[in-house]
């Protein structure tokens, strides 16, 4: 990588036109691209992570899980290449839309953003990372040296150490990756990789966007490790006039549970509907609403569920068309009611196990059925041995059935495998 100079020609394609910028890991060039005719950026990998071909093809195959991101709002991969020179040195390079802007980084170094402003941002990077995680993509370093101001809109950059919902969320030598104010204290515990560490991370940059200061200063893994083990928990942002809402769904996203965190999607749209209350509410503000109804309806159906009414349930499936007259059957005199307290046929499981095994039958039909997508198949089963802690079950089965209501709002599963999971999760035995 010390070799290259202006002017060099990389893949008989790309040709160097000036350095932009430099970390630890490559430097960024200016170039052009030859075939397209187009002004580009080059990230040029050190030499001495360009040589190991395990990095290399991490690199590569995250480079084109970062391809299939065609978003406004997320900085667009064109290509990955390798070459080799003559005494074998290789370099290894990935071509990036070049965006002309200011870090968010530098930005912050003047101080906080006015809300706003700071909340404009952090909707558009929640957007952003909304996207990724419907292509199953989970970043692990949204920072504010990740986020690119431009006159277009903030863009999320360097999906270098990106990987896959359910993922290991560490390398072959069990070291975390990403930047340590940032990432969420499950990540420590090697928890495979999940949306919900992408939601801590805005709550951090938003934290920080609003108040000049991350909520939990930290340098190294070891001095996180001490601030968890601290449990201090962050105070909210105290800042003049920001809503209430917006302090909120901060403290919501650093919470400790991943259970308990926004998803992105979810923290879009309420960072828009707080910069924007007197405008339409935007399409990705519909979940929310939705959601909430839904949490409603299933919670209904729960209760019923619980007393025995099963016949009751049949009719919310399988009844008619809402509108349509429905017949009250009678039953016949000699027919006895049924005792309260008969369960019914999605009644608390005898055993947690069982419980737990119904629940991952559920996904596991539904994922084979392609009514539950793939990837978020994957971060349901990533959430289930949450539901072991008997302290914590109630509270945690409620922030998971939430979870696939706003899963369902957004097509990620079914409307049938939605209730199947609920009835499934109903069905947990809480003590």
């Amino acid at each position: 990588m010390s070799t290259l100079t202006p002017g060099a020609l990389l893949a008989r394609r790309y040709r160097l036109i000036d350095r932009v910028g430099a970390g630890g890991m490559s430097v960024i060039w200016r170039a052009r691209d030859e075939v397209l005719d187009r002004t580009v950026a080059v990230k040029v990998l050190s030499a001495a992570l360009a040589a190991d071909a395990r990095f290399r093809d991490m690199v590569r195959d995250e480079a084109r899980a970062a391809a299939q991101l065609v978003h406004p709002n997320v900085a667009t991969v064109h290509d990955y290449a390798e070459t080799v020179a003559p005494d074998g040195t290789v370099t290894a390079f990935v071509v990036l839309e070049l965006l002309t802007g200011e870090e968010l980084e530098s930005r912050l170094t003047a101080g906080p953003l006015p809300w706003p402003e700071a909340v404009r941002v952090c909707a558009e990077v929640a957007e952003a990372l909304a996207a990724a995680h419907r292509l199953g993509i989970v970043h692990r370093d949204v920072t504010p040296a990740n986020v690119m101001l431009t006159p277009i809109g903030a863009k999320v950059l360097d999906f270098g150490i990106a990987t896959r919902i359910g993922a290991p969320d560490e390398d072959a030598e069990g070291e975390t990756f990403g930047t340590p104010a940032y990432v969420a204290p499950e990540r420590l515990d090697g928890t495979p990789a999940q949306p919900a560490t992408d939601s801590y991370a805005l709550g951090v940059l938003l934290y920080e966007t609003l108040t000049g200061r991350v909520p939990m200063p930290a340098e190294t893994w070891d001095e996180l490790t001490r601030a968890l083990k601290a449990e201090r928990a962050p105070t909210p942002p105290d800042v003049p006039g920001l809503p209430p809402s917006v302090a909120e769904l901060c403290m919501r996203c650093l919470a400790r549970d991943p259970l308990a965190r926004p998803t992105a999607h979810v923290a879009a749209a309420e960072l828009r509907a707080a910069v924007a209350p007197t405008e339409p509410a935007p399409l990705v503000a519909e979940p929310v609403a939705s959601r909430r109804r839904t949490v409603l309806v299933t919670a209904a159906i729960a209760a019923v569920l619980a007393f025995g009414a099963a016949t009751l349930v049949a009719l919310f499936r399988d009844g008619p068309h809402p509108g349509a007259t429905v017949a009250q059957p009678t039953a016949p005199p000699s027919t006895p009611a049924a005792p309260a307290s008969t369960p019914s046929a999605a009644a608390v499981a005898t055993s947690l196990g069982e419980a737990l095994r119904r629940l991952e039958g559920v996904i596991a039909e539904g994922q084979q059925a392609g009514d539950i997508r793939h990837d978020t198949a994957l971060d349901l089963r990533n959430l289930l041995p949450a539901l072991r802690a008997a302290d914590t079950r109630a509270d945690r089965l409620t922030l998971l059935r939430e979870k696939v209501a706003v899963r369902a709002d957004e097509g990620a599963i079914s409307g049938a495998y939605a209730e199947r999971l609920d009835l499934a999760l109903a069905g947990f035995p809480t003590g």
